[in-house]
């Protein structure tokens, strides 16, 4: 899959998406939090996340209902992998000596990773 880079009103957009499964632009405006940006603005940012395929749509008389073409797992995953190349080298190892160094993890904390790991590597 190639790289999806989203702006921070795509995001939002996209977190609309994401919660409702299927929506109309009328119901976009009343999602769409404060300050509330002007329907062609949305309409602009639909037709963009179309063009990177992540929005899709149906058409119902003169309204579109439209729909993520993506999971939200999926689009973190893709983050994910995207920063872990560009701030670690493509080295997971380098991040999470990172992360375990620098998130203030507690034991507790620590240990549930390490459980997780190990679950892993029994699969």
């Amino acid at each position: 899959m190639k790289e999806i880079k989203l702006t921070d009103s795509e995001k939002i957009l996209m977190e609309i998406l994401w919660e409702k499964k299927k929506i109309f632009m009328k119901d976009i405006l009343e999602t769409y939090p404060d300050p509330k940006p002007a329907a062609t603005t949305i309409a602009t940012l639909l037709k963009r996340m179309q063009n990177k395929e992540l929005v899709g749509y149906k058409v119902y008389g003169n309204s579109r209902e439209y729909y993520p073409k993506i999971e939200k797992g999926e689009y973190f995953k893709e983050e994910m992998s995207s920063m872990i190349d560009r701030f670690f080298n493509s080295s997971v190892t380098q991040f999470a000596s990172f992360f375990t160094s620098n998130a203030k993890l507690s034991q507790k904390q620590l240990k549930e990773l390490r459980d997780i790991i190990d679950e892993q590597i029994k699969e």
